[in-house]
């Protein structure tokens, strides 16, 4: 399983990114994906998550209603889009796909939310 994030930048407070998370052939029939992220000095925390089997969907407390996971299995792709950014957003993002005890991470896209 390979993963590679992209769409990360700086914006101003306010302002959205979408994420992209690239996935190998497959990998969405069979696997959670879930983004997660680490600020500086932070551990790293889940973000929001999206079931390979009904489409449910989970988010943090400190993303819910600003946030939205979805995937496009023909693509092999998990988007993040991300609204009404705030300063504490800033860290880098990753992308993780999960089943059972298996699990594969991306290398992380940077995001900095910045006046």
């Amino acid at each position: 399983v390979q993963l590679v994030e992209s769409g990360g930048g700086s914006v101003q407070p306010g302002g959205s990114l979408r994420l992209s998370c690239a996935a190998s052939k497959d990998t969405l029939n069979y696997y959670h994906i879930g983004w997660f992220r680490q600020a500086p000095g932070k551990e790293r925390e889940e973000v929001s998550c999206i079931s390979s089997s009904d489409d449910s969907t989970y988010y943090s407390d400190a993303v819910k209603g600003r946030f939205t996971i979805s995937r496009d299995n023909a693509e092999n792709t998990v988007y993040l889009q991300m609204n009404s950014l705030k300063p504490e957003d800033t860290a880098i993002y990753y992308c993780k796909a999960w089943v059972g005890s298996h699990d594969y991470w991306g290398q992380g896209t940077q995001v900095t939310v910045s006046s």
